[in-house]
């Protein structure tokens, strides 16, 4: 074929390759983004820098997640884990970024677990319209009494509870979870963290190693039950979710297809730019886009099922 007007017919193929490539990229930043993991406060961020670190990733609805009330005992780890162990706000700060930007943030219910207190401070945010209970970041026994107890509180509210999930420091005893699931069939669960995203790896076996790395063999602890129960769900993000997806390319497309009603984006990054490689949340984005098998998943895990679940 004779060249176009001078331009050879592989530079107009690459040329106009380039230009739907930028415009396709652009038209990804401009989809509707629910992030379901955030803080105020987090490591002394600015809620100014918290807005347009949002904004700057394209996210355009956000959840808040709370701190408890800050105190001295064993599930806090003698205070050191006091606001989420990242100096993140509480209730009323979460609220109050909510309220000052609506339908663009939202904010969650959250108390230290087994203080007496708990059920009462989360269900008063509860009926001031938080849409989840969590981040639950304690070192409780993800079975306790009081863990039980704030599960009750969900499943009477109808939100979902968010719990982080780390071996030997928060929610101990995930390999027992399965039973919490099936006696709280109405609850819907969101895992996150190290011990959540290690266990999707059938072949993990030393539960002290917090980011393992390598190829991954279907069937671990995370994966059996995301595919057999109905109310578990999982969160895609922090560092631990980022490793996940990026240590066997191969396996995550796999994942992704198997587990894209249950899975869901959440950023938890403590940086101020919303961009480039210092934002674990830009990077997890990026990741999703490229991974995802098809366009219908990606939606699936940067909106719809946030949507869905959350009724944002």
């Amino acid at each position: 074929m004779p060249a176009f007007r001078g331009i050879s017919r592989r530079h107009f193929l690459i040329t106009t390759g380039a230009a739907l490539w930028e415009r396709s990229i652009v038209a990804d930043e401009k989809e509707p983004v629910i992030d379901i993991h955030q803080h105020t406060g987090y490591l002394a961020r600015p809620d100014e820098d918290l807005v347009s670190h949002q904004r700057a990733m394209g996210v355009t609805k956000t959840i808040l997640l709370p701190a408890g009330t800050p105190v001295a005992r064993a599930s806090t780890h003698q205070g050191k884990s006091n606001g989420l162990a990242a100096k993140c706000g509480g209730n009323e700060s979460a609220m109050s970024v909510a309220k000052a930007n609506p339908g663009e943030f939202f904010f969650g219910a959250n108390e230290v677990t087994d203080l007496e207190t708990a059920h009462m401070e989360v269900e008063r945010y509860l009926k001031l319209g938080a849409k989840l209970i969590g981040e639950q970041k304690f070192s409780v026994q993800c079975d306790s009494v009081e863990s039980r107890k704030l599960y009750e509180l969900a499943q009477e509210y109808n939100v979902p509870i968010l719990l982080h999930f780390q071996h030997a420091t928060y929610n101990l005893g995930i390999e027992r979870f399965d039973k919490v699931l099936a006696s709280f069939p109405k609850v819907k669960f969101i895992a996150h963290a190290q011990t959540f995203w290690a266990n999707i790896d059938a072949a993990y076996s030393d539960q002290s190693v917090l980011y393992p790395k390598g190829l991954i063999k279907p069937g671990g602890i995370t994966d059996r039950l995301l595919s057999d129960y109905p109310n578990f769900f999982g969160d895609l993000s922090a560092g631990s979710g980022l490793g996940a997806l990026t240590r066997d390319e191969e396996h995550t497309r796999a994942f992704l297809t198997r587990h894209q009603d249950k899975l869901m984006f959440g950023s938890d990054c403590p940086d101020p730019a919303g961009t480039g490689v210092e934002c674990t949340g830009a990077q997890i984005l990026a990741t999703v886009r490229r991974l995802a098998p098809t366009k219908a998943i990606e939606r699936k895990l940067l909106h719809d099922n946030a949507q869905q679940l959350f009724g944002l």
